[in-house]
């Protein structure tokens, strides 16, 4: 597990938890009812799944008490802190406008996926890349509204 990423003066990355499952039926509902019940808002998911393991990320409302429930449950994951949450918008603030502000930087995108929540009515798109600090400078230079975890929480 990475540490959690100390809060700038913006505020606080978004943290994105993995969880490392076994390929069952019923595993990826069992853990969402979990944090349901802790009263933890699932924000975004992606699945990957392979044939005997399944990886499925998370975006959540409360990472830090993500973290502490799955420490004392004994669920396998990963924390990281390096996860840049854009809004697109109409005319100016598409994804192609986006792709290309991150081209222009030269930044690789390794995993990428939209969120469930939209605070300000706008699809998100969460994305882990090589340099968040640099990708969010750009974005944000390219017009676009980077969001911290403290957008996301309530």
């Amino acid at each position: 597990m990475a540490p959690a990423e100390a809060p700038t003066t913006r505020g606080t990355p978004v943290r994105q938890i993995s969880v490392f499952m076994h390929n069952r039926v019923g595993a990826l509902m069992s853990l969402v009812k979990m944090l349901h019940d802790s009263r933890i808002e699932v924000l975004g998911l992606s699945v990957q799944e392979s044939t005997e393991l399944t990886i499925a990320r998370f975006v959540v409302s409360d990472p830090d008490t993500v973290e502490t429930l799955f420490m004392e449950k004994g669920i396998p994951f990963d924390s990281t802190c390096v996860l840049t949450v854009v809004e697109l918008r109409p005319l100016e603030g598409t994804l192609v406008h986006c792709l290309a502000a991150l081209l222009a930087a030269e930044i690789n995108i390794h995993v990428s996926y939209p969120l469930l929540a939209r605070p300000g009515n706008y699809p998100l798109l969460a994305l882990y890349l090589d340099e968040p600090d640099l990708a969010g400078e750009a974005l944000s230079n390219a017009g676009f509204r980077v969001l911290l975890q403290e957008d996301l929480s309530r």
